[in-house]
């Protein structure tokens, strides 16, 4: 999870969220060299007495200039489609879980187990542990499996809502009517938070989402117990 002074993007525990932090980086990096190329150029032209009288009619000028932006936005545009169809591929899902938005709380159901299903609400602050995290503990936590591909859908019971694990790669909308899929792999145990990411309301910022890693058969445990 995000804490003070963290300025770069969370650590990456899921396949999908390394490869959106390569392509954060990779943009980045492209980004970076365009800036510094533009501000050389328009620094030299700052500070140059001269004028090319081949620079305002040039056709070579005219076609570097439009195919240059034109390759680098091909440099971006492939590794992202990439990005894209990895996330809509769902590849032999374990576990299906199904997550409805509500104002203002989630609600889950397992419905591959004997129809597990429980609300997920927000510990008020005056009843939070001392290692709990302010707006962010939920009563009752989303257990999900190690190493196991997860499909997730997502639907809303009244407005538009946002289901965001950030750590995990997954943003996916709640919509009303509608039930939308993504999948996701987690390669590591612990607590993942989260939020919801759309504007739904007066208590918008009081949804959180806390997802439970575990190892396979510690999860068949928790199952049979419910």
């Amino acid at each position: 999870m995000s804490t003070w002074l963290t300025l770069s993007l969370q650590n990456a525990n899921s396949p999908i969220m390394e490869q959106l932090t390569f392509f954060h980086d990779h943009t980045m990096l492209i980004i970076l060299l365009i800036t510094i190329l533009v501000s050389y150029m328009m620094l030299t032209l700052f500070v140059n007495n001269y004028t090319n009288r081949f620079l305002l009619e040039n056709q070579l000028i005219e076609i570097i200039w439009t195919i240059l932006p034109a390759i680098t936005l091909i440099f971006i545009a492939l590794p992202s489609l990439r990005l894209l169809y990895l996330i809509d591929e769902l590849n032999n899902p374990s576990i299906s879980l199904k997550t409805l938005g509500h104002q203002w709380y989630w609600s889950y159901e397992y419905s591959d187990f004997s129809n597990i299903e429980f609300d997920s609400y927000m510990v008020p602050t005056n009843e939070l542990e001392n290692n709990s995290f302010r707006l962010l503990e939920v009563d009752n936590r989303t257990i999900l499996p190690l190493n196991s591909q997860i499909r997730i859908l997502v639907s809303s019971l009244d407005v538009i809502h946002s289901w965001t694990v950030p750590s995990l790669g997954v943003k996916i909308d709640a919509t009303p009517g509608r039930l939308n899929q993504t999948n996701f792999f987690i390669n590591r145990p612990g607590l993942y938070y989260g939020q919801c990411s759309e504007i739904c309301g007066a208590n918008h910022s009081f949804m959180p989402i806390v997802i439970e890693s575990i190892p396979m058969t510690n999860f068949i445990n928790w199952v049979k117990s419910n």
